[in-house]
């Protein structure tokens, strides 16, 4: 790859330009979209050339599973969009989830973590990080005296998401970031719900920022993907070495389908977050919903802090119908334009029952303080005309 020219900076550039441009390597031949390159290995001129690529004094690319120049572009992108110094690009959102935990921590350290979590990140954090001597501490992600309370000597991560999975309630991270600075600890975000667009992380104070690719960036049901994003330092210090070593790298064919959904990402969220604000305004109405979330409109519980840190709502909505568990799934059953399935972010509609799905290995008790009643649905707004998806939730919500 002597011959590839990178895109200059486009930093002084806007979100939706960014998201077209960033990050391009294109080789001597000057191709207009981005190559896919299916390789495990790359070819030395030389010996020493060899040597010197090992060794770091010479910048360019090894071994695909952790140096590959499409899934790069990718990191590059991605980096640029976030206003990050650098990323790491896995093969699912929850290697990238699990790493940004579990790679910077030894025996002896302890998180805190709100207890709002994706299921498989209170797994990790419950179940897998005690294993290698990993302390953690839960606590109510909205209460910041809880996590100063929880805060310790040997606290070395605070971990949220926000809006939350699947109740949308919405953490106060450049509060959190002041908490976990002032405690000699690292902020670390899962971005999923809110997006690029419209929530920075980093720019609020955080110190990592992790997405599940799959969901917004991909965008239309493709493939896998996640990526950490943060400072050189944190990156070469903690995450590079594990993740060369172990490997959960993102394939160069997903890197590239990525780089094709970064392309339509600000059209796509736009257009889904106009959606789901028409369609939480008419669930709000309804006399079959005993409870509406919303990140863009003025009742949610956290508006306040939504108006300071997020740019705009969500494309996703949480509702609880009436006769719980029954209720829901005769909506569910009953809708005909949204899909019953576990992801988000999709051009496709889709319905979740979290209670049976995603956050079915919570307890009762567990799903009860997190608000995810056996009536509760998460709806993600997709590309759909509005009007069809309005008439689809109406639909839906007689039969309960």
């Amino acid at each position: 790859m002597s011959d590839a020219k990178s895109a200059p900076d486009l930093s002084r550039y806007r979100p939706e330009t960014r998201l077209v441009h960033a990050g391009t390597i294109r080789s001597e031949f000057g191709e207009m979209s981005e190559s896919l390159f299916l390789t495990q290995g790359f070819v030395y001129k030389t010996a020493e050339e060899c040597e010197a690529r090992f060794k770091g004094d010479l910048p360019g690319f090894i071994y695909s599973r952790f140096s590959n120049p499409t899934v790069a572009m990718f990191e590059r992108r991605m980096a640029a969009l976030e206003g990050a110094e650098a990323g790491r690009a896995f093969a699912t959102g929850m290697a990238a989830m699990t790493t940004a935990m579990l790679a910077p921590l030894q025996a002896g350290d302890h998180v805190v973590a709100a207890k709002a979590l994706f299921g498989s990140c209170r797994y990790v954090i419950e179940t897998l990080l005690p294993r290698y001597g990993i302390t953690s501490t839960l606590v109510d992600g909205r209460d910041l005296d809880a996590w100063r309370k929880a805060m310790r000597p040997n606290t070395k991560t605070l971990f949220l998401e926000s809006p939350t999975n699947p109740t949308l309630e919405v953490v106060d991270i450049a509060s959190l970031a002041d908490i976990a600075h002032q405690g000699g600890a690292r902020l670390v975000v899962d971005n999923v719900f809110a997006t690029p667009l419209w929530q920075s992380p980093l720019a609020l104070g955080a110190d990592v920022v992790v997405y599940s690719a799959t969901k917004h960036i991909d965008g239309q049901g493709r493939c896998l993907g996640g990526i950490i994003l943060s400072s050189d330092a944190f990156i070469m210090e903690h995450i590079h070495n594990f993740f060369r070593q172990t490997g959960p790298s993102m394939s160069p064919f997903n890197a590239w389908v990525l780089l094709k959904g970064l392309e339509t990402l600000g059209v796509r969220v736009k257009a889904q977050t106009e959606s789901a604000a028409k369609i939480a305004d008419v669930l709000a109405a309804h006399p079959k919903v005993t409870r509406l979330i919303y990140p863009g409109r003025a009742d949610h519980p956290q508006a306040d802090i939504i108006k300071k840190q997020m740019r705009a709502g969500s494309t996703m909505i949480g509702f609880e119908v009436k006769g719980g568990k029954a209720g829901a799934f005769r909506a569910l059953n009953a809708f005909q334009v949204a899909c019953i399935s576990n992801n988000l972010g999709d051009s496709k509609s889709i319905v979740t029952h979290p209670a049976t799905t995603t956050h079915q290995r919570l307890t009762p008790e567990e799903r009860a303080e997190l608000g995810i009643s056996d009536g509760f649905i998460r709806l993600s707004v997709g590309l759909e005309h509005v009007d069809d998806l309005i008439e689809d939730v109406q639909g839906a919500l007689e039969k309960v």
